[in-house]
């Protein structure tokens, strides 16, 4: 549905409107975006998504998260809670091929936009819906962001150190949980689409794309009577791995299969300690992981980091530092894989963010352009694509619907 040149990328024959605000949805329409289908952001004229205005740091009044959430976006403004408005969102979702939206559920029903509605125009749609607590269940009707279904999915409970509340992730982990996993969702949904010609609902929950990285929790509650607790840098029952002191700076050694803790042992100068009856085995070494993690703790804290770190590496045994942003920016392996790639922004300039990630052999993903200004777009999707003449869009303009 898109240039017939974009189909060179994985998704380029792709054409994608994204109805979503803030974070879940649109991260889902930026991984879909990142490997080349056409993404079509329809926001509320005059405010747009409020994720132009979030960030802690805002150089210039402008949000620095912008640039990367809606990159490879097309913004086209439209108003949806008037008739009009919805009508324009029906031609455009007609010549579509997917529809991303997190509001919640029963919102598109009220605007006349409901899947059985939307498909009697365009019955092959995928129809991507994004929300708390998904599209039914008691639930189903309360607001719900990304802190509240990582609580109700596990991983705030388990996150931080024992002694002190639950702790957040440091992102917005549940979002974009709940993106990824409603995008992983849509091109499945597509696929099957190549089968039987049939769109369906793909109905992402940011409580369940949490719950679904909770490894055994249920079964080690149910089964094993085991309730899982906040244990901060240490990794229960498996040892030794844990983060360790050195003379300028802690570092992580994960050295927790037999073969690889025979190693340390032998570059800590203590290789008895490899047969010792309470390291010996991975079950001994897990009950026994304090002791142990004192014993390395102690030889670590003799050693700079970069020497240590070397050791390690020589001896193939996986150890790393924390990295910060300018740790990143620094590494000659984020340099060699352009983990980083920069673009040009009209106020910032030299725009570092992320590259796309997982890389293809064949038809990698690629990021085009960063995000963009509210209804840059209008004139190319409401003139190129639905054929409206410059002097209606200005009347649509005048009236509030664009």
């Amino acid at each position: 549905m898109t240039d017939p040149q974009a189909s060179v990328s994985a998704l380029g024959d792709l054409r994608v409107v994204e109805m979503g605000q803030l974070l879940a949805g649109p991260f889902c329409g930026q991984l879909l975006g990142d490997f080349g289908a056409e993404i079509i952001k329809i926001e509320p004229p005059g405010s747009g998504d409020p994720m132009r205005e979030w960030g802690r740091e805002k150089p210039h009044g402008q949000s620095l998260w912008w640039p990367i959430l809606a990159r490879n976006k097309k913004s086209v403004t439209l108003n949806l809670r008037t008739e009009e408005g919805q009508d324009l969102a029906r031609r455009i979702i007609t010549q579509a091929d997917v529809l991303i939206e997190n509001f919640r559920p029963g919102t598109l029903e009220r605007w006349g936009l409901s899947p059985e509605k939307l498909w009697e125009l365009n019955p092959g749609l995928i129809i991507t819906r994004v929300t708390g607590y998904g599209q039914d269940g008691p639930y189903s009707p309360r607001a719900g962001f990304g802190s509240i279904g990582e609580a109700m999915g596990g991983i705030r409970y388990v996150t931080g150190d024992p002694d002190s509340p639950p702790a957040r992730a440091g992102i917005s982990l549940g979002d974009e949980l709940a993106g990824t996993f409603a995008a992983l969702g849509t091109l499945v949904a597509l696929h099957a689409r190549n089968r039987t010609g049939k769109g369906q609902v793909v109905d992402s929950a940011l409580y369940e794309a949490v719950f679904a990285l909770m490894e055994s929790l249920v079964p080690d509650w149910e089964i094993a009577n085991y309730q899982r607790e906040r244990t901060g840098s240490v990794l229960p029952n498996v040892a030794p791995s844990n983060v360790y002191p050195t003379k300028d700076g802690p570092i992580l050694i994960a050295a927790n299969r037999d073969t690889i803790w025979t190693r340390l042992a032998e570059v800590m100068g203590r290789p008895e300690l490899a047969t010792d009856e309470r390291y010996a085995t991975h079950g001994a070494r897990g009950a026994n992981s304090e002791e142990l993690d004192d014993l390395i703790g102690a030889w670590t804290a003799t050693w700079e980091s970069d020497p240590l770190l070397a050791l390690m590496h020589e001896n193939g045994i996986p150890a790393g530092l924390t990295y910060r942003a300018k740790d990143m920016l620094a590494d000659p392996h984020f340099k060699a894989r352009e983990a980083i790639i920069r673009l040009a922004h009209p106020e910032f300039g030299d725009f570092p963010m992320q590259n796309v990630f997982p890389k293809l052999s064949d038809t990698p993903g690629e990021v085009r352009s960063v995000g963009p200004a509210l209804g840059q777009h209008n004139a190319e999707i409401y003139g190129g694509l639905l054929g409206i003449g410059s002097s209606d869009l200005e009347g649509l303009k005048a009236a509030g619907t664009v």
